[in-house]
């Protein structure tokens, strides 16, 4: 049952990963989305895209620890997994308020 729920949860992150990657869909992002037109133009879009692009692969890998600690009944991988996760999200937050894109 949890097996089938992480999928759930890793499905759409990996469909969104697949299109920001592609440095399509920014609008997709809610902070970016919301702004005024004159300060979206201040960011590049493409370059945003393809960065939340890949930390999404980053949270489903995360997701995929988790399905494989439900699988194998190893309690460390999804320690593994939840640390990785608050990392990326720190890095995240870290890189996207201070770089130049």
């Amino acid at each position: 049952m949890g097996v089938l729920v992480y999928l759930i949860i890793m499905l759409p992150f990996l469909i969104f990963a697949i299109v920001l990657s592609q440095g399509k869909g920014a609008f997709l992002l809610a902070g970016f989305h919301t702004m005024a037109q004159e300060e979206k133009e201040h960011y590049d879009e493409k370059a945003l895209a393809r960065f939340m692009g890949k930390m999404m692969y980053g949270y489903c890998f995360c997701v995929l620890l988790w399905i494989l600690n439900e699988l194998f009944h190893t309690q460390w991988l999804f320690h593994v997994g939840l640390v990785l996760f608050v990392a990326l999200t720190i890095c995240l937050l870290i890189y996207v308020n201070t770089s130049k894109k």
